[in-house]
């Protein structure tokens, strides 16, 4: 090969990633936000937002945002919306609490029984918006009243929660079974590495599946980036988890792994499942999905299940770290799940977004309460930085979607 040709070959390859980071400069941006915002708060509280035990706080205490903007982005996707997750959280919370605490349940099986509860929520609410044709927005808004009061009247006061089983799903972690390494826990060693060793598979295999289809994969060197940039955030994360906890106990908080679990089973239904694929087609074109055959009332009920579902999640796991059920837990809830899908770049009009974007989302609102929390700013401070971050995100991601659509594309997948 000439000397020529080799140049040329490097600046069509040059050319193309850049081009590639271009087109995908909404999925890129926003994780960009994340870390320029965390190295912001890490200055600004002293080092003390990044130390360990702070990292896990963050994990624990943003849970609920990342477990309902799970559910939350499937309905913004579909063009719908639901604003009664909070008032559910608290609901369903003191429904969890009364089976444990005057019902003597067993604290499994009051779990058991709070996610029923969750799903039979979700089916009424799903026949109103899928079967009756009740827009969600009215329907969530009579729901948002209708269980906030409903706590309100089961749970009265308070109802503490005894169990320490229970209350230990929010704040330990698990067991400490390959010892300590040193000063780390060995589990979450073994973990982070398993983790970096999965993604750099995951994104190898997916080169290899768009090449057998005839596709134009993502340039070689992007590739080699995303999985140089991932190992090295899946590293510094390990450590901070490794590092964590006390003399009895540290590592991988419960709490990370419920969340997890989710993320991974919700992401593999939205996109490699043929429910996944018509919740997109519904929000990209529903006219043109019902002409294609897709049931679009199952599609949306089963949206509103799930949500459901999610929010009993989100109930047992508040009510763990509460410690208490109260009639006004979860206030605002919703407002934090939204904002973390708009955040993560779904689209407002619909049929864009994915639940990795919504979780980076919550992460950087996550981030930002804690980070002003630690620095002493006062709350009615922090909802207006929050609501103007919501505000510029959307506004920067308008921008970028209509530049998206204005240049021609490269075909990389």
């Amino acid at each position: 090969m000439s000397a020529a040709t080799a140049t040329s070959a490097q600046k069509k390859e040059k050319v193309s990633l850049l081009a590639t980071i271009g087109n995908n400069a909404r999925q890129y941006g926003i994780v960009g936000a994340l870390l320029v915002i965390v190295i912001a708060f890490e200055i600004l509280t002293g080092g003390v937002l990044l130390k360990p035990n702070s990292f896990v706080s963050l994990i624990q205490q943003n849970a609920y945002v990342i477990i309902l903007a799970i559910g939350m982005v499937m309905v913004i996707i579909a063009t719908h919306i639901d604003l009664s997750v909070g008032s559910l959280v608290a609901f369903i919370g003191g429904v969890c609490a009364l089976l444990m605490e005057r019902a003597g349940m067993n604290w499994m099986l009051a779990i058991l029984l709070s996610l029923i509860v969750g799903l039979i929520v979700g089916v009424w609410q799903g026949f109103w918006v899928a079967y009756v044709g009740i827009p969600g927005f009215i329907t969530t808004l009579a729901g948002m009243l209708m269980f906030r009061g409903l706590a309100t009247v089961i749970v009265g006061e308070s109802v503490p929660i005894t169990s320490n089983a229970f209350r230990g799903i929010a704040r330990d972690y698990l067991p400490n079974i390959l010892g300590f390494w040193g000063p780390f826990d060995g589990l979450t060693l073994v973990v982070g590495v398993l983790c970096i060793v999965g993604y750099a598979f995951s994104q190898l295999r997916k080169r290899k599946r768009v090449e057998k289809v005839g596709l134009v994969p993502e340039p070689m060197n992007l590739t080699i980036l995303k999985i140089v940039l991932a190992a090295v955030v899946i590293a510094f994360v390990t450590y901070l988890l490794a590092s964590s906890g006390n003399a009895e106990q540290g590592g991988i908080p419960i709490m990370l792994v419920i969340v997890g679990v989710l993320v991974l089973a919700y992401n593999f239904i939205l996109t490699r499942t043929v429910f996944g694929r018509h919740v997109y087609a519904v929000g990209g074109n529903r006219k043109a999905a019902i002409l294609s055959g897709i049931n679009t009332k199952r599609v949306d009920f089963l949206l509103f299940v799930h949500m459901g579902f999610l929010s009993a999640v989100a109930a047992v796991c508040m009510l763990s770290r509460l410690a208490s059920a109260t009639a006004q837990a979860g206030m605002e809830f919703e407002m934090d799940a939204i904002a973390a899908c708009f955040i993560g770049g779904t689209a407002v009009t619909g049929g864009i977004g994915t639940i990795p974007g919504a979780v980076v989302g919550a992460f950087v609102m996550g981030v930002i309460n804690q980070g002003l929390s630690i620095m002493g700013v006062d709350t009615a401070v922090v909802k207006t930085i929050k609501g103007l971050v919501l505000l510029l995100a959307v506004a920067v991601d308008s921008v970028l979607l209509q530049l998206n659509l204005q240049k021609p594309h490269s075909l990389h997948y």
